[in-house]
Order: structure tokens, then sequence, then C-alpha cells
């Protein structure tokens, strides 16, 4: 029995020869220019931070590794309360948002009133500043009922109030974003308002929307650090209690590092799905 043997892959022409080594040298050059750069970068703040007099002073003051290792167990014991709260602000924050970016949504002129409301509750809470929230929330509600309030009750309560406008209308844009034949097909279909919206418009809307909300979920990890102005003993307050004692701010540090070491797998997370979508967006699929 005989096989017919493959045909011989032809050798590249002599200009394809010369494309590869083309792009082959500019990858190369890439590479050096990347290198050289970096190296003179770091040149150049050796020269002008490091090697300073000044340099020895801040790293004492900021970046001291003894005072950061005494004050580290009191911060990280701390930073788990901003954990609690951001973990409950998270669940708080999606069902309200997602209440009223469905209230500003509806149609019809009886729902003017919720309309209006919905649209002044986004107007007010993006208009107020953060800590001005925190304040009301954290002493005028105690003051209200006449009880103890749980610092941590406080903390979601004012995160929610605050983040629930900016998530909201950042659903509603995705909700809007979504083409009208989307709607009258599942209506055509039998499927109702809810079912419209729950199984239809809002799974488009999310894939549409979710870079935003993620950066809102970034900046919220950021804010949580301000319930320390409550009394709560969280990562902020045992840093302030530590450099009070120690008159440096290595704790300080100690204490944004954490915040920036919970930030980045969600910034990382955020570049990685937007690529994702860009790629898909430029390669013609669908959303």
């Amino acid at each position: 029995m005989t096989t017919d043997s493959a045909p011989a892959a032809r050798p590249p022409s002599a200009l394809e020869q010369e494309r590869r080594a083309y792009r082959r040298g500019r990858e190369q050059r890439s590479v050096l220019v990347a290198i050289a750069s970096t190296l003179a970068f770091a040149g150049i703040v050796w020269v002008t931070v490091l090697s300073t007099p000044g340099w020895a002073k801040v790293q004492e003051t900021f970046f001291d590794p003894a005072t950061a290792l005494a004050a580290l167990p009191k911060v990280w014991d701390g930073f788990l309360i901003n954990l609690q709260v951001l973990a409950w602000s998270v669940v708080t924050v999606a069902i309200v948002a997602l209440l009223i970016a469905a209230a500003r949504t509806l149609r019809g002129p009886v729902f003017l009133p919720v309309r209006v409301l919905a649209a002044a509750y986004t107007d007010l809470f993006r208009g107020l500043p953060f800590i001005i929230v925190l304040y009301l929330i954290g002493f005028g509600v105690p003051t209200i009922l006449n009880v103890r309030v749980d610092v941590v009750v406080l903390g979601v309560t004012a995160v929610t109030l605050t983040y629930s406008a900016y998530v909201a209308e950042v659903i509603r844009a995705g909700i809007d974003a979504v083409h009208p034949s989307q709607r009258l097909a599942a209506r055509a279909l039998g499927l109702g308002y809810t079912q419209t919206l729950g199984r239809v418009v809002l799974p488009q809307a999310l894939r549409k929307v979710t870079p935003p909300l993620m950066n809102d979920f970034i900046s919220m990890q950021k804010d949580v650090g301000l319930i320390s102005i409550l009394g709560a003993i969280d990562a902020i307050a045992a840093a302030r209690s530590a450099t009070a004692l120690s008159y440096n701010f290595t704790p300080y540090v100690v204490a944004g590092l954490l915040f920036v070491l919970l930030a980045i797998p969600t910034i990382r997370l955020t570049d990685w799905y937007t690529a994702r979508l860009r790629e898909r967006e430029q390669s013609g699929a669908i959303l």
C-alpha cells in the first residue's frame, strides 16, 4: 500500500525573509531602547532623590522597617474592619443602585413622582462630599435615635447612600445604551416589563458598564478608610495611634500599602476586561 508523501513546504521568498528580518530588528531595537530608558530613569532617580542628603531623613520618617513591623499587627486588625465595611457595602450598594436605576427608567406619566425622587436622590448624594455624609450619618443618626449604633452599620449606611447614587447612574446609562429593539422583541415574545428588564436588558447593560462599575468599586475601597472619623479603630485610626506614640509616619505608609494591595487586583482585572471588550468590538463580535 502506497501513500502520497506530503508536499514539501516552500521556503519563504526573499521579500518575506527581508520582512521578517526587519521585524526582528525592530523588536530588538525596541528592547534595547526600553532597557536604556529604564536605566536612564533609574539613574535620574538615584541622582535627584536617593543620593540627596534629605533622603535619609525621609526614609527614617516614612519608611522605617522597625516601625513598620511594630505597627503592622494593629494596622492589620483595623484593616479587617475596613474589609468588613467594604464587603457589606458591595452588597447593599448593588441592591440599592439597581432599584434606583430601575426607578429612573420607568416609563409612563404615572411613574413621574418615582422618577423625580430617584433623580433627586442621585443629584443629592453625588453632590454631597462623602465626609459630610459620614458626619451626618455617624453622629446625627445616633443622636436622633438616642442609642449607640455599631460603627460598621453607620459606615455601611454612609457608603451605601453615597455610592448607590454613582452606581445607579452608571447602570442607568447602560440600560439606556441597550437598543430599543431588544425591549420590543422581548415584549413581542410575551415577556412583561420585569422579565424584559431582568432577562434581556440588564444582562446587556451590565456587560457594557462593567469597567466603570469596577472603577467605582476601586474608589469605594479607598473611601471606606474614612470611617475612622466615626471612632472606628480601623487601619487609619490604628496608624494614627501608632504614629502618635512613635512620632513616625511609617504606620500611615503601612496602612496605605494595605489599601493599594487591595486595589491592585481589581485595577488589573479592570484593565484586562476593558482590553477584552475592545478586542471583541474591533473584531465585530456581539457584546
